[in-house]
Order: structure tokens, then C-alpha cells, then sequence
């Protein structure tokens, strides 16, 4: 078993770890080094923890550890890019659950313990946590009382936010916001239940009120996100990010263990700090979302006028040909359709023409944050070439040709155009002012968020249906 001072060692070398990975991740090209770090930072903590002093059950922590790393290398090996949000959904709904099950086991244990010293227990038998919970004062017992209490209901909160998060993510849930009768209400009401309960739980009623507070705060995430549409998943995944990271820090200072503290407050405030930044980038109040007060239309859309027009092939590789500049608009159907490869070989073929082509990445595209940039990095696109809303959106109007592919939402003009749009206000790229706009959609059926979108309609727009990667190969073809 290491010494305390060793774990001490550990811990903080972890910690540093932690926070080299997550500023390496800001910049693209350091990315995949602060991976490794964090890989590191995790494995040292592990170790650490479960060599540490006073651990038992060694042989039962092993297997699980072995066990759980085989699923986890069994899924990663399994998921495709195109799963990874809803997988990123699922990862944060177990942080959530672990969280409501240490803190009704940090009540129980304590209450055994409790117990055993009035049935006139030595205390010298006591060894790690349930050692700590012996040597607790009062005053101490009523904190982590609290400790416990909000790490049951932000676990909670998380599980079952995360399980409807994936849900949408996946399909298997509609990704229409739906809420019950009275909206708000039942959130608000649900949590002064959890407020009472838990101030009966402060005053000695029992673990019962932490089982309720967990089934209140459950019912609390799941109407929360079920009242949020799909336009704003990613700013859900992130946000749900940051709640698992502050029921993981509740849950550290439960069982007194700093790394668990600070990995917490990392992950709780960088993913705060980015739902809050994807927010501005969407034009969402903050606080409104988090309450799960978007996603919905506050009125009639506007109609449409005009209709589709389509193009083959043939017709998009000689506009490709006359071009001398061209933005590519990746979105979700590029990731369905796995066409990144494609995408990057289509983008060396115009660049070696002489042709000047750029990607145009909005903040949400996709349904994770930096979603099209990890595709575009794994297709070996150049960093340079990759641009973010801001740089690029002015540069449409002198572009010849504006290629979206499986994009939505994010080059809706209707968010500029339709006060009662549901993406109202939301920054898009405003693709629609390029000379001209060829769009790879599947058919004619809505994103995601099942909002309509004039630029389908307008008259420099041409539809070039089918699965991307095979529209795109095709193109290869043709070009010389």
C-alpha cells in the first residue's frame, strides 16, 4: 500500500495533469498531446486511489476495474463518430448515478458506525472512510450531511437528464421540446420537495429522504430536458457535462478526497464556461436554458415561397470547376454519411486547381461541441483552412459556391428572417449570400429540430440529393 504522503504526490501530479489536458484541448494542433495527459492524470489517480491506505476489498476493486475497462474498450472500439454524442450523454449519466450511490452509502456507513460505537465498538477497528466518519464531530456530520444531499440531487439531476439526452441523440426519444401541464411549475415544485426533504434529512429523518430527494431530482432532469429541442442539444451535452463535474466535486468532499474536489470543479466549471459561450453563440439566455425554456416556436413560422430546385452531378462539378472560391458548411449529415474523407480528397483536388476553399464551422454544429472539427481533423483537413463563424461569415458574399452539407439550423435564414422561428436570433452562417449555394440533404424532410429552412428555396440554391459520401465521390469523378 502507498503511504498518504505518496497518494498526496499522486493526487497533485494528477490535478496538474488534468488541467494541462484541458488547456492543450484549446488548441487544435496540442490536442492530441493534452489527450495523453489526461490519460496519464486519470491512470496515476486510479492507481493511487486504489493502493492508497485504508482501501479493502482489494481483489473485488481489481475485477471491477478490469471488467469496466474491457466495456469501455469494447464500446470506444464499436461506437462510430457519428454515436459519440449520445455516448458523451450516456458517460455523464453514469457519473450521475455513481454520485446518488455514494451518497446513500456515505449514509449508511455512517449510521453503521454510528451503531457500532454505541454498542461499545473499538474504534481502532476502523480503517478508511468509515475511520474518517468515527472521528467526525458534530459539526462535521452536519456538513457532510449537506455534502451528501447535494451530491444525491445533482447526481440524480444528471442521470436522468443524461438518459433522455440520449435518447434524443440517438433517435429513440422525439426531439421536440414536450413538457407537462404547467411547465415550470412542476420543476419548481419538485425542488422545494427536495428542499424540505432535505431539511428533515439534516435533522436526523433518515436515508428515506435521500431515496426520495433522488426520485424528486430524477423527475427534475428528465422534465428538465425533456423540455429542451433538439436546436439546443449541444448546449444540453455540455451543460450536462458540467452538472456530472459538480456532483463528482460533491461527492469528493463526501469522502474527504481532494482530487475528486478539484477534477469536479474542472470539468463543472469549463463545461459551465462553454454552455455559456455556446449559448452566446446561439443567441440563448443562459439561465433559460438551463431551466429548459427553449427549444419550442413562440408562434406561426412564416411561409415559404418558391420551391426546391435540384442538381446532378454533372452540373456540380462544372460550377465547382468556374469557381475560384469555396466555403464548405459541414453539419450532422456529413457525419451520418462518414463523407469527411471525401470532403478532404474533394478539397485537395479544388486547391490543387488553384482554387481558394475553407471551411465555415458554426459553434454548434453538429450535436456536440467541436464535433466537425475532430471529423475534419481525422480526414487530415489543414488547421489553417478550418475557420470559425466569426472570420468567415463576412467573406460569403464574394464566395462563388457555398457548399452545405447536412446542415440545418446553423445556415437557417430564418433566424434572421422569422421572429417566431424557434432559432430566432441565433448567429448563422449566412451561406445564402454566396453567388451560389449547393446544399447535400438526403431528401426534402426537416433537420433535427424539425425546423423548415428557406435557403432551401431561394433561388441561387440548388438541391443535390442522396447520401453525401456517394454525391461527393461522384463529383471526383468528374472533376479533371
Amino acid at each position: 500500500m502507498l503511504s498518504i504522503g505518496l497518494v498526496s504526490a499522486a493526487y497533485i501530479a494528477a490535478a496538474v495533469l488534468f488541467i494541462l489536458a484541458l488547456g492543450g484541448l484549446s488548441n487544435i494542433e496540442a490536442a492530441k498531446r493534452a489527450v495523453w495527459y489526461g490519460i496519464v492524470g486519470m491512470a496515476v489517480a486510479v492507481f493511487a486511489t486504489v493502493f492508497g491506505p485504508g482501501v479493502g476489498n482489494l481483489p473485488i476493486i481489481l475485477l471491477t476495474v478490469v471488467i469496466g475497462g474491457a466495456i469501455g474498450a469494447y464500446v470506444a472500439a464499436r461506437v462510430q463518430m457519428t454515436e459519440m454524442p449520445q455516448l458523451v450523454a450516456a458517460l455523464h449519466s453514469f457519473v450521475g448515478l455513481a454520485a446518488v450511490f455514494i451518497g446513500l452509502n456515505a449514509d449508511l456507513e455512517l449510521s453503521s458506525v454510528r451503531e457500532m460505537l454505541a454498542a461499545g465498538g473499538a474504534m481502532e477497528t476502523l480503517s478508511g472512510f468509515s475511520e474518517r466518519l468515527a472521528h467526525k464531530t458534530p459539526v462535521e456530520i452536519s456538513i457532510m450531511k449537506v455534502e451528501v444531499f447535494l451530491g444525491i440531487f445533482i447526481g440524480a439531476v444528471t442521470f436522468t437528464g443524461s438518459v433522455v439526452a440520449f435518447g434524443k441523440l440517438a433517435g429513440k426519444i422525439d426531439g421536440k421540446p414536450k413538457k407537462l401541464p404547467g411547465g415550470h411549475f412542476w420543476n419548481a415544485g419538485a425542488a422545494l420537495l427536495c428542499l424540505v426533504v432535505g431539511l428533515l434529512y439534516f435533522q436526523g429523518a433518515g436515508i428515506w429522504t435521500m431515496v426520495v430527494t433522488a426520485i424528486v431530482a430524477g423527475f427534475i432532469g428528465w422534465h428538465l430536458i425533456m423540455g429542451i429541442g433538439g436546436a439546443d442539444m449541444p448546449v444540453v451535452v455540455s451543460m450536462l457535462n458540467s452538472y456530472s463535474g459538480w456532483a463528482a466535486a460533491a461527492v469528493g468532499f463526501t469522502l474527504s478526497n481532494d482530487l475528486l474536489i478539484v477534477t469536479g470543479a474542472l470539468v463543472g466549471a469549463s463545461g459551465a464556461i462553454l454552455s455559456y459561450i455556446m449559448c452566446r453563440a446561439m443567441n440563448r439566455r443562459f439561465i433559460s436554458v438551463i431551466l429548459g425554456g427553449f427549444g419550442g416556436t413562440g408562434g406561426p413560422a412564416a411561409e415559404i415561397e418558391g420551391e426546391m430546385v435540384s442538381i446532378d452531378v454533372d452540373g456540380v462539378a462544372a460550377m465547382l470547376e468556374d469557381a475560384d472560391s469555396v466555403i464548405i458548411v459541414p453539419g450532422y449529415g456529413m457525419a451520418v454519411a462518414q463523407a469527411q474523407n471525401s470532403v478532404a480528397e474533394l478539397v485537395r483536388r479544388l486547391r490543387a486547381k488553384g482554387k481558394n476553399v475553407r471551411f465555415a464551422i458554426h459553434p454548434v454544429a453538429g450535436r456536440l461541441p467541436g464535433h466537425m472539427n475532430v471529423l475534419l481533423a481525422e480526414a487530415k483537413v489543414p488547421y489553417d483552412i478550418v475557420m470559425e463563424m466569426d472570420e468567415i461569415n463576412d467573406d460569403f458574399p464574394d464566395t462563388d459556391v457555398a457548399i452545405v452539407i447536412g446542415a440545418n439550423d446553423i445556415v437557417n435564414p430564418a433566424a434572421q428572417e422569422d421572429p417566431n422561428s424557434p432559432i430566432a436570433g441565433m448567429p448563422v452562417l449566412e451561406v445564402w449570400k454566396a453567388k451560389n449555394v449547393i446544399v447535400l440533404k438526403r431528401g426534402q424532410g426537416t433537420g433535427y429540430s424539425g425546423i423548415e429552412n428557406p435557403l432551401f428555396y431561394k433561388e441561387n440554391t440548388r438541391m443535390f440529393y442522396g447520401d453525401a459520401k456517394h454525391s461527393i465521390d461522384e463529383v471526383l469523378k468528374r472533376l479533371d
